[in-house]
């Protein structure tokens, strides 16, 4: 191509020019010749080579420009955010009140984008494949470190023993390692953190101090709409009416967050019995302390199973809540409960009776008994009714124990 252009460019001088002397004419010749000689070597495939090496690399670099612009911002958020919880760690240091900043709509909306649902079932995938017995004390022992898990409370403290991380994660613990406390009516149900206790005044529940959520939202309606023979109360008090079914009882509710190197299997707080369970698809966002206190109504924007029924006070539920990597939320009697399925409808929600014809009261639980287990780190909620006198044995922040006492009359 070099050698055409070449000659083209010597035929034009030569029409512009043809009062050139004889010296010239023997150069253009001897020109001529060159060209001719360069026309034989391989420049076509240099040529070709060359304009790949140039242009593959701007091609995959117009490629990856979104992907790179993705990972530097959300690099940068993330940044940001880890930024904030620092300043709030050296806040609760100091033992001063960390300064409230909720999340506008946009950044729950952007937050929701992220396809932590599909993400949630790789990594449920991943964690079904076995190791080999080779790699399982490498794997494990790193979570260990990270986490802070106390293997010698696990039923099996041998590493090789688990053949792959969901079963490292479902690790039973030894029979004496959580003794079950009889002299308090009502009972941690896991291990974890109390993030917030106390009496519900009204239809808007603190999932930590200051930061709340809908309780109507949270449960959804009382009674199915299908059954009622007119439109169910849309208002805060004949809600909570609703729960509240004796003379003289209020509303109590706990929240307890279970980090991911805590035990993760949950069990029945007190004697009761349970009759219905309503299952919300969701987001599955994380749930930790810091985006409680961040994204408000968090507990209604994600995935969680809802177990309604009664104890000796009357109203009485646990709601297990779904989080990022914690798609499965596992309830033992229940074999119909299918959670972080593909498919779902925005704002839907399943209901299941325990009661039939056959078993008109329901599940009955007695106290410390195995109930359900997380995939990983999660949430569980307690709301219930009980006599004004009823006291928690609690402090907001505390590390608290399955077994250990929640409180009591």
């Amino acid at each position: 191509m070099a050698a055409s252009v070449g000659l083209s460019c010597l035929r034009l001088l030569r029409g512009v020019a043809p009062w050139r002397s004889r010296r010239h004419h023997c150069e253009d010749i001897a020109l001529s010749h060159f060209l001719q000689s360069l026309r034989k070597l391989p420049l076509r495939t240099f040529s070709t080579n060359a304009r790949k090496v140039h242009t593959a690399p701007a091609r995959t670099l117009s490629l990856l420009r979104p992907l790179l612009f993705l990972v530097v911002t959300g690099g940068g958020y993330a940044g940001y955010r880890q930024y904030e919880k620092y300043q709030e760690r050296e806040w609760e240091k100091l033992g001063l009140e960390i300064p409230r900043k909720l999340a506008g709509h946009w950044e729950v909306a952007l937050y929701k984008s992220v396809p932590t649902r599909l993400l949630s079932r790789a990594w449920g995938r991943l964690n079904q494949v076995e190791l080999p017995h080779w790699l399982r004390r490498p794997v494990y022992s790193l979570y260990i470190w990270t986490f802070g898990v106390n293997m010698k409370e696990a039923a099996v403290e041998d590493l090789h023993h688990y053949r792959n991380l969901s079963e490292f994660f479902r690790r039973k613990l030894k029979p004496q390692a959580r003794p079950v406390c009889g002299l308090h009516s009502v009972i941690s149900p896991s291990d974890g953190k109390i993030l917030n206790f106390g009496q519900v005044k009204n239809c808007e529940v603190e999932q930590v101090k200051g930061v709340t959520y809908s309780l109507e939202s949270f449960l959804g309606p009382r009674i199915p709409t299908e059954d009622l023979p007119f439109p169910p109360a849309t208002s805060c008090g004949s809600f909570r009416s609703q729960l509240v079914t004796r003379e003289g009882n209020e509303l109590y509710h706990c929240v307890i967050y279970l980090a991911p190197g805590d035990y993760h299997c949950f069990h029945s707080p007190t004697d009761w019995t349970v009759s219905h369970r309503r299952h919300f698809p969701g987001s599955l966002m994380s749930v930790n302390p810091g985006m409680a206190r961040w994204i408000k109504e968090l507990f209604c924007h994600n995935e969680r199973v809802v177990l309604t029924g009664d104890w000796k006070h009357g109203f009485f539920s646990l709601t297990a809540v779904g989080a990022t990597n914690v798609g499965s939320i596992r309830i033992y009697f229940d074999q119909d409960l299918h959670t972080n399925s593909p498919r779902y409808s925005k704002g839907s929600y399943n209901d299941f009776s325990f009661v039939t014809h056959m078993n008109k009261e329901g599940i009955p639980m007695r106290k410390g008994e195995h109930l359900g287990e997380f995939n990983l780190g999660s949430t569980i909620v307690l709301i219930f009714e009980a006599p004004k006198d009823f006291n928690f044995k609690l402090k907001a922040g505390q590390k608290i124990r399955f077994g250990e006492a929640l409180g009591s009359l």
